[in-house]
């Protein structure tokens, strides 16, 4: 009677191989993607709690590595795909849809405003910052002491932000969400 072995067992040989490309490669390039994938269609959702933007933008970057790594891995097959009609055209498809994605075609979208709206209400002084949310400014200035952070109605959140040694986003998100 000969000895049967599951499909799924592994040669003994290759349970003590060496930490290679392979070993971490493509665990990194499946985690990530869910990562990528899951953070992506909540972002689309607009539904960001907590980190999940940071989370997003950072982890990108492992992301990049373990696709790296994954390709180096797989260069025999990755070049032979390559040779395909279906392989060049999903790299000309998807390289011409990533260069389209950089033209806004004349339309103004959200994340261009981010940065000046950002910069406009951090250069703002508390009193317009008031005016924006429908406070009163003396209620804004308390909520902001409540927090340790001494100011004054003529006082940017930039101008606090270097005096009390915080991130200007936070004091931003003291005045908007009121936390």
């Amino acid at each position: 009677m000969t000895e049967r072995t599951s499909p799924i067992a592994r040669p003994a040989a290759k349970q003590g191989r060496k930490f290679g490309l392979r070993t971490w490669a493509t665990p990194v390039t499946i985690g990530s993607s869910l990562l990528m994938a899951v953070s992506g269609v909540l972002m689309f959702f607009d539904v960001v709690p907590g980190y999940l933007v940071f989370a997003h933008e950072w982890f990108s970057w492992i992301f990049l590595a373990g696709i790296g790594g994954h390709i180096a891995a797989n260069l025999k097959p990755l070049a032979k795909h390559l040779q395909s009609n279906w392989g060049r055209g999903s790299v000309v498809v998807f390289g011409l849809l990533l260069v389209a994605s950089t033209y806004s075609f004349g339309l103004i979208t959200a994340p261009q405003l981010k940065w000046p709206i950002s910069q406009a209400l951090i250069a703002a002084p508390l009193s317009a910052l008031a005016d924006v949310t429908q406070t009163a400014p003396s209620t804004l200035v308390e909520g902001l002491a409540a927090h340790g952070i001494a100011a004054s109605p003529g006082d940017s959140i930039e101008k606090l932000a270097a005096a009390h040694d915080m991130d200007e986003f936070h004091i931003l998100g003291l005045i908007f969400l009121r936390k």
